[in-house]
């Protein structure tokens, strides 16, 4: 239920460019860099700092749970590369990426574009809430906080490159479906067993770390629009701070 709240969201964000309303360049950046901030702060407050706790309390050892944090860090970040370097799928900037990508319809080379991207969020969802329904609401609400404005770029994006409007918005709220699958498959690897929780939950953590860095702050910073970028992964850093510490 998690994940189909942030698939929502994401659907939600795009209802604007249905009805036709437009967004400027910079303040899709803003708003990527939005993003970007909550993932961050999510990927370290609710998921990496929780981890290195569950692994401490159960092994008695902060250098275990630390090596522990680290390697899964390490795996959820290679698993999303792997994906990312297996994959046929298509920038909107960069163009295309991964294997035979020419032989696949563009449409279908942005879906699983996006779908990489919102595979990790979906599993951190899931993940979260094995560590507690507070822990799991806090990173529910921060992910879909952040989908809604993903959501509008995302569409914004597909519409510039020549598809019509429902088509967008049904590309783009497709490509969040993934999300309540990523989130049941977090909640079960670490319902199987409570050993498998602070993997999973730095596994999550170093999937949104690769995606960060390897997707969103590029975007952001390639049309010159960078201090307002900036801005926005502060504001959103923060704002999932503060859910976390409240909520969470």
């Amino acid at each position: 239920m998690g994940g189909m709240v942030a698939a929502g969201a994401t659907a939600a964000g795009a209802i604007p460019a249905l009805l036709g309303r437009s967004m400027s360049q910079r303040t899709a950046d803003t708003m990527l860099g939005f993003a970007a901030g909550v993932m961050l702060s999510a990927s370290y407050f609710s998921l990496i700092l929780p981890g290195i706790d569950v692994a401490e309390t159960m092994f008695g050892s902060v250098w275990v749970a630390a090596a522990i944090a680290a390697t899964g860090i390490a795996l959820g970040a290679g698993f999303v590369a792997w994906l990312n370097a297996t994959l046929p799928h298509e920038h909107f900037t960069t163009g295309r990426e991964g294997a035979d990508a020419a032989q696949l319809a563009r449409i279908w080379l942005f879906v699983i574009a996006i779908t990489i991207h919102n595979f990790p969020e979906g599993l951190s969802i899931g993940v979260a809430f094995g560590a507690g329904t507070d822990n799991g609401f806090s990173v529910m609400t921060g992910i879909s906080l952040q989908d809604i404005p993903e959501g509008l770029a995302v569409a914004v994006a597909l519409i510039g490159q020549g598809y019509t409007r429902r088509k967008a918005f049904f590309v783009t709220a497709m490509t969040g479906a993934v999300e309540p699958v990523g989130a049941l498959l977090g909640a079960a690897a670490v319902s199987v067993s409570g050993a498998l929780l602070p993997w999973g939950l730095t596994f999550a953590a170093g999937a949104m770390l690769y995606i960060i860095s390897h997707e969103i702050l590029p975007e952001t910073h390639r049309n010159g629009h960078q201090n307002r970028a900036t801005a926005g992964l502060l504001f959103g850093l923060i704002l999932m701070m503060f859910l976390d510490v409240t909520l969470g």
